[in-house]
Order: structure tokens, then sequence, then C-alpha cells
């Protein structure tokens, strides 16, 4: 049986101030039911995610900020970051952690830029919303193998199925080179591509 994350509570204190923010974040409002004074209901969702976010009033019995290491994937860290800025969420500097696997809890082992490598996972900002909920990007640009099911291929956006296709004709274009001929089978190998870079598989030949 499949078991999708698909909300996630956070806790505030003041629900319009919050709903500003993420909505100012350019997160897109699903909902906001208050079926009476005493209980109300705001859902949002970041640009992309399969998850969304819910806060309001008598939702949750945590303390308003309490919730922390929240986690959001970029494929670009630097990018994101710019973004944050320009909407005013005060990100962090781009930071990579000490001991190179995952982070640390804390700021203790944070060290300043992104990893050295860039390898995907590796580069991480921070952030908070008016309550203190801390919320992290953690840049990823490739997937480790079996993190996806490859027999499953989705795409958020049409942002993000164009710039699929366009590093599988990039790389397309690369094979073909190799072969010194056009691949009239071209439909089937994109195809390949897409689910392997998803799935973080192995890419066609």
């Amino acid at each position: 049986m499949d078991m999708k994350l698909e909300v996630v509570v956070v806790p505030v204190s003041d629900v319009d101030r919050d709903k500003d923010f993420y909505t100012e974040l350019g997160w897109r409002l699903d909902a906001d039911i208050a079926p009476d004074g005493d209980f109300r209901v705001v859902q949002v969702t970041p640009p992309g995610s399969p998850a969304s976010v819910i806060f309001g009033t008598s939702v949750t019995v945590q303390a308003p900020g309490s919730a922390q290491g929240l986690h959001l994937v970029v494929d670009d860290i630097e990018a994101a970051r710019e973004e944050l800025k320009r909407r005013g969420a005060n990100p962090s500097e781009v930071f990579h952690d000490a001991g190179g696997v995952f982070h640390h809890g804390g700021t203790g082992a944070r060290v300043p830029g992104p990893d050295p490598l860039r390898s995907s996972y590796g580069s991480f900002l921070s952030f908070s919303d008016p309550d203190g909920n801390g919320w992290l990007l953690q840049e990823i640009t490739t997937r480790l193998p079996g993190r996806l099911d490859p027999a499953v291929t989705a795409f958020a956006s049409a942002e993000d199925l164009a710039g699929a296709l366009r590093r599988a004709a990039a790389a397309h274009g690369e094979h073909e080179a190799r072969l010194g001929a056009r691949d009239d089978d071209w439909p089937d190998w994109y195809a390949q591509h897409m689910v392997s870079e998803q799935a973080g598989t192995q890419p066609p030949a």
C-alpha cells in the first residue's frame, strides 16, 4: 500500500500574518476555511511540491514556531536564495555541513558556501517564518538510485516538463553525434532519459 506524505502542519500564532508570508513567497493558496470562530484551516503549497502545508487555528497543539528542519528541495540553491531574498524571506547564506553527510542540527557545523564539489544533496540554506518555524532548502541535482519509482514519472508543472525535455534533447544530441546518424527512435530515447533522470537510474546509452 502506497503511503504518500501530502500534508505538513506548521504551528503559528497569527494566521493572517503567516498566510501573507507564505503567499508572498509564491506558494499557492489552496484553501482558507473557517467553519466557526474557533477553527480555521489555511493550506498552501510550495511551487512544484506534491505536499502541502497547513496552519491555522486549533489545527495543532504544538507551540508556534516549534516546527524545525522542514526541507524544500531545489535544483539551484543560489538562484533559490536570490528569489527568497526578493520575496522578503531573509534567507541565510548558502552553507554545507562539516560532516559532509546531510547536516547537523543547529548552526554549529555549518561551513560557509556551497559544497566544494557541488555534489547533489550537499548544499543548504535556511529561513524562518514569522513565528520561527524553521525551513531548509537542499540542492539536489541528481537523485540517488532508488529514490524514485522508475515506473512512476510525474512533473509538477509545465516548466518542469519543459526543462526535462530540454535536458533530454541535449543528451540525445550527444547520442546522435556518437552514432553518427539520425536516431529515428528518438521518442523512446527521450522517454527513457526522462524516466531515468527522475528515478536516478542509468540513462540510455
